[in-house]
């Protein structure tokens, strides 16, 4: 008999925004079914509860046939979905969680079981940077180590991309934030997207590694990355995304200040250069901002719940690490947290 497995609330919402998503919500229950059979697993989610799940997926909690925990996830088919297998293979779990088993036509992976409830969002901070650290020495190795290597895209094109979208769209959103910023973001785009060019020393990228993303292994101490969207190029690109995780627990007194001494805290745990992480952070933030500002204005989006208050920590960041923060928006700790 087919295992009943419940459709998560949040996915529900998340994936009834076009057809291609209704259809692919519709085929969910099968396509688990289907993987539970070929892996020979059985479900371990305790009566009542809902399975975990993200932005682009499902994670059941399930035991293996010797009784060995694990999760089985199904993610929604795209470009950066496929992708994550491939970098899950090359790390091996090495500072990231461990691939088992994985089907590329259904999106399907069984992986190691971690700790859900122990991320580094909830750990002191000075522990979370230090284990973050360790967790991005362990993930950048050179792509040219694997075969998928040539499929990631690396992050100079990513540059290029920007110094196009970033301008065209700050235009059609009604300029909604100083110039100045956006220029400093393209001045990035230029200029690192040049070093990347001729870049040698490019190495895989876990490219969303905040510390929600970042969980404990029951057995140990030890901690590893999940949900990689991975890419190709400086190291440093890593280092945004620790930057919008935390902000209240920032100095009340000068939560600037603070918030520079958090990336040159991150820098130096991971043995990486503070001046390219503070540039690519003020251009993925900008990029983060609009895109915010893009999935407000356009309420059919899969993120159209995402509000003002997103965009608005974006913007914080940026300017703040472009060292003038914009003076229209709420005080560090009135933003909205993630």
């Amino acid at each position: 008999m087919a295992a009943v497995v419940p459709i998560p609330a949040d996915l529900l919402r998340r994936y009834a925004t076009s057809s291609v998503r209704r259809t692919w919500l519709a085929s969910l229950p099968g396509l688990l079914d289907k993987s539970l059979q070929r892996w020979n697993l059985s479900v371990d989610l305790p009566s009542g509860l809902e399975p975990w799940n993200g932005k682009t997926g499902i994670v059941l909690p399930v035991k293996s046939d010797d009784g060995t925990p694990a999760v089985l996830k199904i993610a929604f088919p795209s470009a950066e979905t496929r992708l994550e297998p491939l970098a899950l293979q090359v790390w091996d779990g090495h500072g990231a969680v461990r691939l088992l088993q994985r089907d590329a036509g259904d999106c399907a992976m069984v992986l190691e079981r971690l700790d859900a409830y122990r991320s580094l969002q909830v750990c002191p901070v000075d522990l979370a940077v230090e284990v973050w650290g360790g967790i991005v020495r362990l993930l950048s190795v050179s792509p040219n180590v694997w075969p998928g290597g040539s499929e990631l895209s690396n992050i100079a094109d990513t540059a290029e991309r920007w110094s196009d979208d970033l301008p065209a769209d700050w235009d059609e959103l009604g300029r909604p934030f100083d110039r100045w910023l956006l220029e400093a973001a393209l001045e990035v785009c230029q200029t690192r997207g040049a070093v990347g060019r001729r870049s040698s020393l490019d190495v895989l990228v876990h490219s969303d590694l905040h510390f929600m993303n970042i969980l404990g292994r029951p057995a140990d101490a030890s901690y590893a990355a999940i949900d990689p969207q991975p890419t190709v190029g400086e190291a440093e690109f890593a280092v945004a995304p620790c930057l919008w995780n935390r902000i209240p627990e920032l100095a009340r007194s000068d939560p600037q200040t603070a918030l520079r001494e958090r990336c040159a805290d991150l820098c130096a745990a991971a043995g990486l250069d503070y001046e390219i992480a503070r540039q690519w952070t003020i251009a993925r933030e900008v990029d983060n901002a609009l895109c915010y500002l893009a999935d407000r204005a356009h309420p059919g989006s899969m993120n159209s719940g995402s509000s003002a208050g997103d965009a608005q920590r974006s913007l914080w960041v940026a300017s703040t690490l472009a060292g003038r923060t914009l003076s229209w928006l709420p005080a560090a700790h009135e933003l909205k947290t993630l």
